[in-house]
Parts: structure tokens; C-alpha cells; sequence
């Protein structure tokens, strides 16, 4: 009897734990990927499309190209789930399983900031980047505002990074003289576990001019006024806004039962959930690591490495460690790297390492090795 599993999202995590499965399992393994997308791209590549660095299609990667053995992909809406039985139903009709793995990540709450959708723009979903990729060309002068509308958010870093990067934008077209830059995010530093990161990015800020506001939410966009307004009641008007919508997990994962407070509580010693042989990985669980790709995918490796095991009667020894590295976007070509550990000390540390163009070929390089690996 082959292994029937079934994986409902294929990002970071998805995608690794399918790899790892079928390296490892090979012919006693039945396994179906499922996502409602045709095509995967990396989170960073958001920005890459939002100041014209790439065309959108040179950011994607088809998952028809996926060949792997035991492995097929379908591209469905997933309308329901359930953990007991160990059923999915979608769009393209009903699957049974052995395991099921839960790694469709975060959605985006537009509706939640009033305004948003009117007088605002998001760039962290790529039709967000996309029409912003038309917009900021026009932006000339006035006031950007990049703001977070809500925590937990993917990526911590990506704020940071959008307010460097348009003002590297802004310096090459010449106008950055006539613009003004802010950042609003919800902590009282950018990047918390980091305080060597956070401490050069904030040196950043102040050299290249761009107003920094922590520990501030935006609430809402006031359409009249064109202003934002946050949660102290300070307005900031603005000519552009780049925002962060608030993160919550997808309805269908909601009323499967799966969640608590939001989000999917698993064990860290295997990412198992309170279901028997249903997993959780990536941006859908509190597991108390950030909302980052790699995250997602150290915790599908120890998520695969406990399906394998119990399916071999073997007992699984590694716990998922939370450790992980982030690269920041600096803009002149350079990029710098935060390595974070968040479970095996007291409290979470990083490792800042200084931005470089040699890092900034290292990230191709980890965004080449994943493709190969997950699409090869």
C-alpha cells in the first residue's frame, strides 16, 4: 500500500516537504499538491517586480515543471478540510489521505483597514507589486508612506527594505530632493530578534533621510484627506501609500477547526497538529517564528523527517531548532543577512552580516539552489 499525503499550499514549506518526501519515499508514496496558483515566486521578487527590476513572468515558476516521483500537482480552490477523517475537498473534487500537511500560509485582509483598497496599495501579493510598478514611476514629489497595518506580518525585514529601496529608486530618477519617505511598524525596532540589524537599518534611515516611526500601527486611510491615520490618532498625509495588510489564515483552515487564536498551534517536535498525522508548516501556525520562506521550509524538514519516521516504525529524534536567515535589500546592489536563531537560547538571537554585492549574489544563489531543488 502506497502512502497517501496530501499538501495543501506549495510554498517554502509545500514545496520542501514534497521534495523531501519524494526523495526519500520514492515509490511507496502517493502524494498530491495542491494550490490554487498555476505557479510559485519568491516573496523578495515582489520587490524586484515593484521597481521594475523584472518583468512579473521572470518571477514565477510554473508547478507544471514539477517531475517528481509519486508527486501530482493540481491547481484547485481548497473548500474544505477535514482533519479527522483526513479528507479535502476542492474545487477539481474529493481526496482521501494518510497525512495531511497544511501549508496554504497567510491571506491578506484588505478589507480590515478601512481605505486600503481605495486610496492605498499593497505590495505584498504580486498583483499588489505589479500595479505599483506603474505607479511609483509617476510618483515625483511628495510624501511616500510605507505602513504596516497589523502584526504578525510576513517578512519583518520587507518594510525596511521597500523604504531603501525607493528611496535608491528615487536618487537614480533624480527627485528624491522633492519626495519624503516614512515608515510606520508596529515594533520599536526593525527587526527585534536583531538588534545589530536594527540598529544599522535605523543608521540607514537617518542617512538617507527617511522618517522612521515605530511602535505605530495605521488604522485606517482617509480617502478625503488622502491621509493615514494610526493608532495614536497621528495623520500622515501622503501621495503614496505602500502598504501591509493585515496577515490572517485562510477561511477554509478556520472552519476546519485546525486554528486557535488565529493562527494553527503544532507540536515543535514534529509540526504535527492536535490531529493525528496532520501537519502544519510556515506562516499558518504561531510555532513562534517569524512569517518568512525559510522558516517555513526548516520546519517542512522536520515535518517530512516525522512522517518518514513514523511510516518506517522509526522514532523521530530532531525538533524543529527555529533557526533561519533573512537577506535585507539595501539598495546600490547591495544586500545584508540576518541570521536568527529563535529556540535554543533563553530568548532569540541574530547575526548581522554587513551588506555587500557578495551577498547579494549569495541570495541568487539561494533562490537558484531552491528552484533546482524543488522544480529540477
Amino acid at each position: 500500500m502506497k502512502h497517501r499525503v496530501i499538501v495543501l499550499g506549495a510554498g517554502f514549506g509545500g514545496l520542501e516537504i514534497t521534495s523531501m518526501l519524494s526523495e526519500r519515499m520514492a515509490s511507496q508514496l502517493e502524494l498530491t499538491l495542491i494550490d490554487k496558483n498555476d505557479s510559485f515566486y519568491f516573496g523578495f521578487s515582489k520587490l524586484d517586480v515593484m521597481f521594475n527590476r523584472i518583468l512579473p513572468s521572470e518571477a514565477k515558476y510554473k508547478y507544471s515543471q514539477i517531475k517528481k516521483q509519486g508527486v501530482e500537482f493540481i491547481q484547485a480552490d481548497v473548500l474544505s478540510i477535514d482533519p479527522v477523517a483526513k479528507t479535502v475537498t476542492t474545487s477539481a473534487g474529493k481526496y482521501e489521505s494518510d497525512v495531511i500537511i497544511v501549508a496554504m500560509g497567510a491571506e491578506y485582509d484588505i478589507m480590515a483597514t478601512p481605505g486600503l483598497s481605495e486610496v492605498g496599495n499593497e505590495f505584498y501579493s504580486m498583483a499588489g507589486a505589479e500595479k505599483l510598478s506603474e505607479l511609483i514611476p509617476q510618483f515625483t514629489s511628495g510624501h511616500a508612506v510605507v505602513g504596516v497595518t497589523s502584526a504578525p506580518f510576513k517578512c519583518p525585514p520587507a518594510p525596511s527594505e521597500a523604504a531603501l529601496m525607493l528611496h535608491d529608486y528615487l536618487i537614480k530618477k533624480g527627485v528624491r530632493n522633492n519626495c519624503t519617505i516614512s515608515l510606520v511598524i508596529p515594533f520599536g525596532v526593525p527587526i527585534p530578534p536583531s538588534p545589530d540589524s536594527s540598529s544599522v537599518l535605523i543608521h540607514s534611515f537617518e542617512e538617507r533621510g527617511i522618517r522612521f516611526i515605530p511602535n505605530r500601527k495605521v488604522t485606517q486611510l482617509d480617502a478625503n484627506k488622502k491621509s493615514a491615520i494610526l493608532d495614536d490618532g497621528t495623520e500622515l498625509p501622503f501621495d503614496l501609500f505602500l502598504g501591509i495588510p493585515k496577515h490572517v489564515a485562510p477561511k477554509v483552515v478556520v472552519e476546519s477547526g485546525l486554528t486557535e487564536n488565529g493562527w494553527i498551534p503544532v507540536d515543535r517536535q514534529n509540526l504535527q497538529t492536535k490531529f493525528p498525522d496532520v501537519y502544519a508548516v510556515g506562516d499558518i501556525t504561531s510555532v513562534g517564528t517569524p512569517k518568512a520562506g525559510v522558516f517555513a521550509e526548516g520546519a517542512a524538514r522536520i515535518a517530512a523527517e516525522a512522517i518518514i519516521a513514523k511510516f518506517e516504525g522509526k522514532e523521530h529524534v530532531d525538533a524543529y531548532n527555529g533557526a533561519g536567515s533573512c537577506y535585507l535589500e539595501f539598495g546600490e546592489g547591495k544586500v545584508a543577512k540576518v541570521e536568527v536563531d529563535f529556540f535554543s537560547g533563553p530568548k532569540p538571537k541574530g547575526i548581522h552580516h554587513g551588506a555587500s554585492e557578495e551577498l547579494n549574489m549569495d541570495k541568487k544563489e539561494f533562490g537558484a539552489t531552491r528552484v533546482k531543488r524543488w522544480f529540477g
